[in-house]
This record gives C-alpha cells, sequence and structure tokens, in this order.
C-alpha cells in the first residue's frame, strides 16, 4: 500500500489535514504549535484507491526545545518512508524560512511532492497562495482543512501521483492488537523502539512526550501482530491541559481496541494506585494482559528478591492474578524476548476455543464433587458446560436453578477452568443459564 506523508512546519494544520484524510479525530489538534511528536499512521480512501496518511511533528531547526532535534529526525523518517509528499504551508503567513528550508530538503529527496496552501477559506486569500510558485515545487493546491474546501481536488491530484499498485486486500486486519499501556514515563516507547529496532518514537527522559495511540505492524522473530504505543494515563486530577486529556482518552481507546494490553509498571516505584487504575481498565474490557515491571536493574536486589515482588504484585492483583509478570532493563535488553513471549502466548489463550466435549468431561466430575451450596432447601444441578462465541473466553453453566448460584461459586468454577485449560492472562467470565 502506497503511503503519504504530509509534512510542514508547526502548527499550519498538519493534523487538521491527516484527521481529514482519514476520515476521524484520530490526530490531536490544538492551537498549540508542537503538538504532533510521534509519525502518526491512517489509511484514506478516494476514488476506490486506498492508501496510507502519516502525520508527522513541524519541522523546525535551531530551537532549544528538547523534541525539536527528534521531531526533525522523524519528519526525516517519514520523508523516506513516504511514496509522496504533501508540503502544508499557510496562505496568511506567507513563505517563511522554515518553509524555505523544509522546500528544499524536500527537492534534495527527489520525492515526488505535491504542495499545498492552507486556511484558503475565502476568495481573497487565493491571492496570498501564489507566491509559494517561488519555492519551486511545481503545481499547489488551495485547501481549507478544517472545512474541507479543496481538498477533493487535492485527493485527485493525490491519486493521480501515486505508483501504481495491484488491488490487495488488508493483510493485518486479522492479526492480534497487543498494546503497550501505563503510566507516563515507564518506558512504553523505549519497549516499542526495542521491539521494532528502530527510533519508532521519540524519547526523551521527561514524562508526556508521547501523546499520540501509535499502531505499528510487527513481524519479526515468528511473531506477527499490530504493536500498539499508547499515551501515559494520569489521574484525573493531574489531567489539567486538553492535550493530556485527548491523549488519555487515545490510551483509554487503545485499550478498548486491542486483544492484549502489556500493562508496564515501574520497579522503583511498585505498583501504585494509577497503575492498579489502568490494570482494573484492562480487566472491565475483558483484555488479555501481560505485567512488565520495568527498570528492574534500578532496583536493590538480594537472593529471594524476585521471588517477594512478584508474590507482593499478585498479592496487589487478586483475584485477577493469573497473570504473566516480566521484569526487564529495557536500555540493557534483558528479557526483551520474554514479553514477546508472554504476549503472543496470552494472545493465543485469549482466542482459544475449547471444544464442549472437553469443557464437560473436565469439570462435571469436578463439579459433582463439590456442587453449589444449596440454598433455602434447594439444590442447584448444573447439567452442562460450553464456551460462548464471544473475543474473550466467556463459557455458560446450564442449571436448572442459575438464579442461586452466588459470585463465591462462580470463582471456584473459574478457577476449575484455570486449573484445566491455558487461560493465563485471559480475564473470564461466567454465565449461568436456565437448562
Amino acid at each position: 500500500m502506497s503511503l503519504v506523508a504530509i509534512v510542514g512546519r508547526p502548527n499550519v494544520g498538519k493534523s487538521t489535514l491527516f484527521n481529514r484524510l482519514v476520515g476521524m479525530r484520530q490526530a490531536i489538534v490544538d492551537d498549540t504549535a508542537g503538538v504532533t511528536r510521534d509519525r502518526h499512521y491512517g489509511r484514506c480512501e478516494w476514488c476506490g484507491r486506498e492508501f496510507s496518511v502519516v502525520d508527522t511533528g513541524g519541522y523546525t531547526t535551531n530551537s532549544d526545545d528538547i523534541f525539536e532535534s527528534a521531531i526533525r529526525r522523524q519528519v526525516e523518517i517519514a520523508i523516506d518512508e513516504a511514496d509522496l509528499v504533501l508540503f502544508l504551508v499557510e496562505a496568511a503567513t506567507g513563505i517563511t524560512d522554515y518553509d524555505a528550508g523544509i522546500a528544499d530538503v524536500l527537492r534534495r529527496s527527489r520525492k515526488p511532492v505535491i504542495l499545498c496552501v492552507n486556511k484558503v477559506d475565502s476568495g481573497e486569500k487565493m491571492f496570498d497562495a501564489y507566491q509559494f510558485y517561488s519555492l519551486g515545487l511545481g503545481e499547489l493546491y488551495s485547501i481549507s482543512a478544517a472545512n474541507g474546501s479543496g481538498t477533493g481536488d487535492l485527493l485527485d491530484a493525490v491519486v493521480t501521483a501515486l505508483p501504481a499498485e495491484e488491488d490487495e486486500s488488508d493483510p493485518h486486519a486479522d492479526l492480534p492488537r497487543i498494546a503497550i499501556v501505563g503510566k507516563p514515563n515507564v518506558g512504553k516507547s523505549s519497549l516499542t523502539n526495542a521491539l521494532l529496532g528502530e527510533e519508532r518514537n521519540i524519547v526523551t527522559p521527561l514524562a508526556g512526550t508521547t501523546r499520540d495511540s501509535i499502531s505499528t505492524y510487527y513481524n519479526k522473530y515468528g511473531f506477527e501482530f499490530m504493536l500498539v504505543d499508547t499515551a501515559g494515563i494520569r489521574r484525573k486530577a493531574k489531567v489539567h491541559e486538553d492535550l493530556e486529556f485527548y491523549s488519555v482518552m487515545r490510551s483509554i481507546r487503545a485499550i478498548e481496541h486491542a486483544d492484549v494490553c502489556i500493562l508496564m509498571i515501574d520497579a522503583t516505584t511498585g505498583m501504585e494506585a494509577q497503575d492498579m487504575n489502568i490494570f482494573n481498565l484492562i480487566v472491565k474490557n475483558r483484555k488479555g494482559c501481560v505485567v512488565v515491571v520495568n527498570k528492574w536493574d534500578l532496583f536493590e536486589k538480594d537472593s529471594n528478591t524476585l521471588r517477594d515482588y512478584t508474590e507482593a504484585l499478585r498479592s496487589r492483583l487478586a483475584p485477577f492474578d493469573d497473570v504473566p509478570i516480566v521484569f526487564t532493563s529495557i536500555p540493557k535488553m534483558q528479557r526483551i524476548q520474554d514479553v514477546l513471549n508472554a504476549a503472543t502466548e496470552v494472545s493465543a489463550n485469549y482466542t482459544q476455543k475449547i471444544p464442549t466435549a472437553r469443557l464437560n468431561e473436565a469439570l462435571l466430575p469436578v463439579i459433582e464433587q463439590t456442587p453449589p451450596p444449596a440454598w433455602k432447601g434447594k439444590y442447584v444441578k448444573i447439567k452442562y458446560i460450553t464456551q460462548l462465541p464471544t473475543r474473550f473466553p466467556s463459557f455458560a453453566f446450564f442449571c436448572n436453578l442459575p438464579q442461586y448460584i452466588k459470585d463465591p461459586y462462580k470463582r471456584f468454577l473459574e478457577n476449575q477452568l484455570r486449573r484445566h485449560f491455558n487461560l493465563t492472562g485471559c480475564p473470564v467470565q461466567i454465565f449461568c443459564r436456565q437448562k
């Protein structure tokens, strides 16, 4: 599939155009310059032609901002990856030094470039657009990304300029989605970069560097899935900026659309209240879970530290403590492979379908030995068990009096399911139905 990169200086409307092209509010838009810090991918379809679009951070030079050199590198990577570049400028401001510098970079890249003059939302501003011909990038298109004016002609030009390709179905539609979640600055983007073997996301010592959820196709070492790095989720009391609010919402949405979540925590601080909130959010949405304890190299250890830490962590996670726990140090590349192994195992457990015959053969003798407690002199008899056709593991127990099976016995049934079948890392839901 062809790739189109949107580049330009900060705050000219790149993310607004990106959202317009992909048809949803996927990239964060705010009046603050420099909101977009990572490459952000989406998909656009026009006149039967489908292509990917990448939104980049604003390209600047000679700035004191710690993010600017990293953003500039991200833009250069996006230009290298792209089949076509949309260079966005702003009509009212005119040609700035930044615009001239980016035009020079694009000319040297020898990539096909379409010049887009944004914020042309009236006839008078059309005249402001013509000065951009002096950049020497050929034909220009006057658009208003905010209201969609001129984007149809722009998309016609994009489809015409893209290299021809054969029709192909989306090969990633059925792949498991694995989301990396956690508080800010626990190492989520570092883990993503370590897994991918490239600087896919910006990493700085400051918390909150990643503000969008970023989805990447992963196919290495026999593993194949969609990897999602998310912005850190803070407590509501600490969410002051609109940007932070959108980032938190996007992380929550990433959890909702994931199959397995890798919950990263900081070894030096342990499982804090906000970590538990994120874990409860994963369980509430019935997603598979792997707990990764990062920065393990900074934790003071003795011979029993690992065992004691694991036991304390599982007691915090109870009652859903059947979760893989992996101790890592991302800078030292320690046990990165174990994270992949655990995530793919949980993904396989999450999607497994257990035959009805095996369920009944394993559980009915146990239930007969330990039947549900009688309720007001009435005895409950479970006759039959089957797995329901849901995306997550859920089971129906058919009995004569389902209303008398209480939560403690449901937990007993869940424990028996886990003992007989590999459901590690997967929340299990049990329904009792009338036979």
